[in-house]
This record gives C-alpha cells, structure tokens and sequence, in this order.
C-alpha cells in the first residue's frame, strides 16, 4: 500500500502530465526566447516529467547536454528516455548540485508561482550562481486568467494541488520582474503566452 507521501507525489505526478497540453505554447515560447545552442550546457529547473526537455529534444538543433532537476521522483520517473548526454537529477532548486559559473542556460517553467518569496529568491539566486557571464535563463509563470474559460482551465488542477499538498497550496499570478534584478539577472526580453495556461516567459542575461 502506498504511503500517503507516495501518493501524493504519485497523483501530483499524474496531474502534472494530464495537463500538459496547456503549457505547451508557452514552453515552445520560452525555448524560442532562450535559442540554446548545440554546443551550449542546459539547465532545466523543476523539470517535472521532462515537458521541456522533451521539446527542446524535438528541435533540429537541439543541445549536446541537458540537466533536468525535479525534487519529487515521482515525476522524475515518469520522464521519457532523453538523447545521449542528457540526464535527470533529483535535486531542490534552492540548492542546485552543479558548480558555479557552470551552465549556459536554464529553463524555470511553472515554479516561481508556487513558492513563496524566500523560496523564490533562493531559486533565482542558484540561477544567477548557476549561470556564466553572459548566461541565459528564461522564466515561465502564470498570469492572471481572463475571461471564464481561462479560469475554469486553473480551477481542476487548483483543487487538486489544495487536496495532494494541503489548504493554500496551488498556483497564483506572478510577475518576478522585479525579483529576477534583485539577484543580479538582466531583463532583456518578455512575451505573453495566451494560449492554455496565460502565461508571462521572461528572458534575462546573467552579468
């Protein structure tokens, strides 16, 4: 019989992959902001079942190395094989396992939102660490829903986050703009994602 932590990992897992198909304009959004190169190391952060990672592998020239980092195995196993030279760490944001100065690029999509402040400036402080000079990281949080329909497609994955994690827990509207200075990340670009899940995808340089 599973544990009740195991089964709630399990069903966020399982949530997580019922409703991929809403984030997958912005994650296409955001992989065109960043235009990684072949050559160049990514760094997808709370990396999920590999969403992400899985179009990013579909580009023609798609990296020679990718990390994905999730802190729930869970989801981590249900990712999909990766090409060669990529690879899976279960890992907390706030403390990524990787040197300084050691990426190229990292990919955030749908986490900021979830954590409270502290937590988020510990998430964008490892990026800033993370990240070489002149590094690249593009942010994906939620905007505010307009209209019924961009509501009614929260509302299903909202009461399933507050009944797996507890009252309180879920998703909220977020523009880290402000919070991506503070640690030391340059705004160079930012694009609304209206498609699925109202989306904001920034784009910020490192140094």
């Amino acid at each position: 019989m599973l544990s009740t932590a195991a089964w709630a990992s399990r069903s966020a897992a399982l949530l997580y992959d019922a409703q991929l198909a809403l984030e997958r304009s912005a994650l296409s959004a955001a992989i065109e902001l960043v235009a990684p190169h072949p050559d160049e190391l990514v760094l997808d952060l709370a990396t999920g079942t590999g969403a992400l990672l899985r179009a990013l592998a579909e580009r023609p020239a798609r990296p020679n190395r990718a990390v994905g980092i999730d802190a729930s195995a869970a989801m981590l196993r249900r990712a999909p094989a990766l090409p060669e030279g990529w690879r899976l760490i279960r890992a907390d944001a706030r403390r990524i396992p990787l040197d300084d100065a050691s990426v190229d690029v990292v990919t955030c999509a749908y986490l900021l939102h979830l954590l409270d402040q502290t937590s988020r400036r510990a998430v964008l402080d490892e990026i800033a660490r993370v990240l070489r000079p002149r590094g690249r990281a593009v942010l994906v949080t939620l905007l505010e829903p307009r209209g019924l329909v961009g509501r009614s497609l929260l509302a299903p994955a909202q009461r399933t986050l507050c009944r797996v994690l507890g009252p309180g827990s879920g998703w909220c509207a977020l523009d880290p703009s402000d919070e991506l200075t503070c640690a030391g990340l340059h705004l160079r670009r930012r694009r609304i994602c209206t498609r699925g899940y109202a989306s904001l995808c920034l784009l910020a340089e490192c140094g």
